[in-house]
């Protein structure tokens, strides 16, 4: 930055002498090197854009999850309900929980013990 002043100290009669010509001079090198680095940092730019737009969808994600807080199933069975769940690698377990045979589960033959 020293250098630069003290370029233009030293040239300063030149540059008052021809300020039209130093000024299209700045604005052709300033506005030409705005352009190349504009050209070759499009690339970047793109991928800069692109990581703020993902940012401000997984931001509005997860701000919709705060609203809406995600329910839990309760752990007792109720009854008519289909559970299903691995059993082995391939293989799947469906168990309905009729309403008729809910006798049959020990607490349900205590509370109709107790009656």
């Amino acid at each position: 930055m020293h250098d630069l002043i003290a370029f233009l100290e030293a040239n300063s009669a030149l540059v008052l002498a021809n300020p039209a010509v130093f000024a299209t001079f700045a604005v052709l090198f300033g506005g030409g090197g705005f352009l190349f680095g504009r050209y070759l940092l499009t690339e970047r730019i793109a991928n800069l854009e692109s990581r703020i737009a993902r940012r401000d969808e997984e931001i509005a994600e997860l701000k919709a999850e705060e609203k809406a807080p995600k329910r839990e199933l309760p752990m007792v069975p109720i009854a008519g309900a289909v559970v299903a769940g691995p059993c082995e690698a391939n293989d799947s377990i469906r168990q309905v929980l009729p309403m008729g045979r809910l006798g049959s589960l020990p607490a349900e033959r205590w509370f109709h013990e107790r009656r």
